[in-house]
């Protein structure tokens, strides 16, 4: 356990960056060598209150906020969607499905919970923060302005830990698993179950029964199923659905937290490094100088073939994935299979 110097020391060191340096939580944390969770659990007792688990009854308290920011990130990609959260329900999974925030949590994951009150230019921010064993964030809930203050203070009042000291013991990083070679893969096998897929989900379940990894599962798709593009093909096709409207689905997550956005977008903007997406009530922003690879993946469902697009880093990880808007028991969007056809194959 940490001393109370090192977590004043920390302390100290954190807001130093932020402020001389302009950087946000996150980064900030990074810049002095600690997790944001880390960041966040020294400033208990000042702008952080520790919450006690078991998150889920948190989360399905949330509805009382109103309308709120949810935001859910990983390494290179952040989604931020404004609505209510609405149908919360927990049982394996967690699921909070309104036609605006679209969730499916994890809970195993989600080790830490804090509400936290920042003073910034714009005024108080007040945000409930959730983060893995390791203090990497895997949800963030956001108040604006027209959000429900009060629903925020008996919540906290509801939900605040008898354990208010600062500072929070976090576990290092496991180490990705091990990836098989191909020649172990029962490839023909694993072609067949793919050819017999019925539906979208069954995908996961798919990579684990043989044992293969995501971008290795791409490799080994059965021919026609799968196939990279040019990296550049994420910004071409959000632009394309923005310039014709149509209705796409923007899947961001983490271990402990999938955030999904369904509908149209107007706004794409590029920034730096970032591919963005500006609307009123959904932003996105994407590190496109972080993509490895991109590939155009066809999985055969009960309503005919869903085709989406998927991008991942350095590490195999995927950094977004996106699909035409569609709905169970009716066919993908030939929108949506037009602007895919026109991304350039990778030579």
């Amino acid at each position: 356990m940490q001393s109370t110097h090192q977590t004043e020391q920390q302390y100290q060191a954190f807001h130093t960056a932020k402020k001389e340096q302009k950087l946000r939580n996150r980064e900030a944390a990074q810049a002095i060598g600690i997790s944001e969770g880390q960041a966040i659990a020294n400033a208990i007792g000042r702008e952080a209150v520790r919450l006690k688990d078991p998150f889920h009854e948190i989360i399905a308290d949330v509805p009382k906020l109103g309308r709120v920011m949810a935001l859910t990130r990983n390494e290179s990609t952040v989604h931020e969607k404004i609505g209510k959260y609405e149908n919360v329900s927990y049982d394996h999974l967690g699921l909070v499905v309104g036609p605006d925030i679209d969730l499916r949590i994890f809970y195993s994951q989600w080790k830490h919970g804090y509400a936290v009150t920042e003073e910034t230019e714009k005024g108080v921010q007040r945000s409930l923060q959730f983060y893995d064993a390791t203090g990497t964030a895997v949800h963030k809930i956001h108040l604006k302005d027209f959000s429900n203050v009060d629903g925020w203070h008996e919540l906290l009042q509801q939900y605040r830990s008898d354990d208010q000291s600062p500072g929070q013991e976090i576990e290092a990083a496991k180490p990705p698993p091990s990836v098989k070679p191909d020649s172990e893969i029962d490839q023909d096998g694993f072609k067949a179950a793919w050819l017999a897929m019925k539906d979208t989900h069954d995908f996961f379940m798919l990579l684990r029964k043989f044992g293969v990894g995501r971008t290795q599962g791409l490799r080994l798709a059965p021919e026609g199923h799968a196939y990279k593009v040019n990296n550049n093909a994420t910004k071409q096709m959000l632009e394309a659905a923005a310039a014709d409207g149509t209705s796409i689905m923007c899947f961001v997550g983490n271990p402990g937290n999938i955030q999904i956005h369904t509908g149209p977008i107007k706004n794409v903007k590029e920034l730096g490094p970032w591919i963005n997406v500006l609307d009123e009530t959904f932003n996105l922003h994407l590190r496109t100088d972080l993509i490895v690879e991109t590939w155009v993946v066809k999985k055969p469902t009960d309503d005919g073939i869903v085709t989406s697009l998927e991008v991942f880093d350095q590490h195999g990880e995927i950094m977004a994935q996106f699909f035409g808007e569609r709905k169970p028991g009716k066919p993908e969007l030939e929108a949506w299979r037009h602007i895919v056809a026109q991304l350039p194959a990778q030579a």
